[in-house]
C-alpha cells in the first residue's frame, strides 16, 4: 500500500494529546445529522413567518396564518394565530356541540332528565365541569365539604332540603345561614349543660345531669334552641338548621375530635360563638338558567336526592 493511501485511511486528529498518546480525534459528523440540522432551521425560519415569533420594537411578528372565532360580545372576529384565539375557537366548537343538549335539558323536566339515559350522562359530563369551576372550591371534589366551613353534598344531609326544586332554590338565590352568639347572652355554665345535652343526642360521653339541665334549657325561653332545631332537635330544612340528633356534624369539628370532652369542647365552643360565616352566593346571575339546572340534577345524584 502506498504512503498516500495510508495517510488517506489514517484517522485525523485535532493535534492535541495527553500523556504522550491519548489523543482528541477529528472525525467528521454524520451526513444524514447535518442535513437533519439545516433542515431544522429552515423550518424554523418558514415557522417564524408563519405563526407570532419575534419581537419586534413595541410589537412582534404577528405571522401569516389567521384564525376565526367569536368573541364573548357574540361577534365573529378574524385575527392573526395564536393560542388565546384558538382556545375560544374550541371553546365554541364545544358550546355548539352542547347546545342541543341544553335545549333538551331546558324544555324537561327534572324527573325526565333524571330517567332519559342520553340526558343522564350529559349531566354527568357536564355537571362535572360545571361542579368543578363553581362549586369545588368551596364543597371540594366529590362535594365532601369541610367541617366548620362548607356543608357535605355527598352525605344525603341536606339543610335546606335534597329535592329537585329545594336544590335548585339554593342555587339560583344563594343561603345565608346565620346562628346567634349564646356566650353573649347565657352563662358558661348553661353553655356547657347545653353543649352535653346536644353530645347526648349523637351518643357521644356526656354528663348525664348537666345533659338533663340542656335539655331544659334548649326547650326554654332563654335558650330557645328548639325554635330553629325544633323540639325534638331534628332540625328544621325551611330555615336551615341542622339535625343534631343524627351524627353528623358541619360546624364543630366533633369528628376531628378524639376524646369525648373534646368533643363537648367543640360544641360548646360553636355554641358560644355562633355561626355568621354559612354563606353562599345565588348562582342565578353567574349561570345561565341550563347550567343550574344541570347543576340541580348533578348535586342531587352526588347525594341521593330525598
Amino acid at each position: 500500500m502506498s504512503e498516500q493511501n495510508l495517510q488517506s485511511q489514517t484517522v485525523q486528529t485535532t493535534g492535541h494529546a495527553w500523556d504522550g498518546d491519548l489523543q482528541e480525534f477529528n472525525n467528521p459528523l454524520p451526513t444524514w445529522w447535518v442535513y437533519t440540522f439545516y433542515v431544522t432551521i429552515v423550518f424554523s425560519v418558514v415557522y417564524w413567518f408563519i405563526y407570532p415569533s419575534w419581537p419586534i420594537g413595541k410589537g412582534f411578528l404577528t405571522g401569516f396564518s389567521e384564525i376565526t372565532y367569536v368573541n364573548k360580545a357574540g361577534e365573529t372576529v378574524t385575527s392573526h394565530w395564536n393560542t388565546r384565539a384558538l382556545l375560544a375557537k374550541k371553546l365554541n366548537e364545544q358550546t355548539e356541540l352542547q347546545k342541543p343538549y341544553f335545549s333538551k335539558v331546558a324544555a324537561s323536566d327534572f324527573g325526565q332528565i333524571a330517567k332519559d339515559p342520553e340526558l343522564s350522562g350529559f349531566v354527568l359530563s357536564a355537571g362535572k365541569v360545571l361542579f368543578d369551576d363553581n362549586c369545588a372550591p368551596c364543597h371540594q371534589q366529590g362535594g365532601q365539604g369541610k367541617p366548620g366551613f362548607y356543608p357535605n353534598l355527598a352525605d344525603d344531609d341536606w339543610l335546606y332540603g335534597g329535592s329537585y326544586d329545594k336544590i335548585h332554590q339554593t342555587l339560583v338565590n344563594g343561603r345565608r345561614g346565620y346562628m346567634p352568639a349564646f356566650g353573649e347572652v347565657l352563662p358558661a355554665g348553661d353553655i356547657d349543660a347545653l353543649a352535653n345535652y346536644v353530645a347526648s343526642l349523637s351518643g357521644i360521653g356526656h354528663d348525664a345531669g348537666k345533659a338533663a339541665s340542656g335539655r331544659a334549657l334548649f326547650v326554654s325561653q332563654s335558650a330557645a334552641c328548639y325554635a330553629c332545631h325544633g323540639e325534638n332537635a331534628k332540625g328544621r330544612q325551611e330555615t336551615g338548621a341542622p339535625n343534631l340528633t343524627d351524627g353528623i356534624w358541619l360546624w364543630a369539628n366533633v369528628p376531628g375530635a378524639q376524646k369525648p370532652e373534646d368533643k363537648i369542647a367543640a360544641i360548646r365552643a360553636t355554641i358560644a360563638a355562633g355561626l355568621n360565616k354559612g354563606v353562599m352566593p345565588a348562582w342565578g346571575g353567574r349561570l345561565t338558567p341550563e347550567q343550574i339546572k344541570v347543576l340541580t340534577v348533578y348535586v342531587h345524584e352526588l347525594g341521593g336526592g330525598t
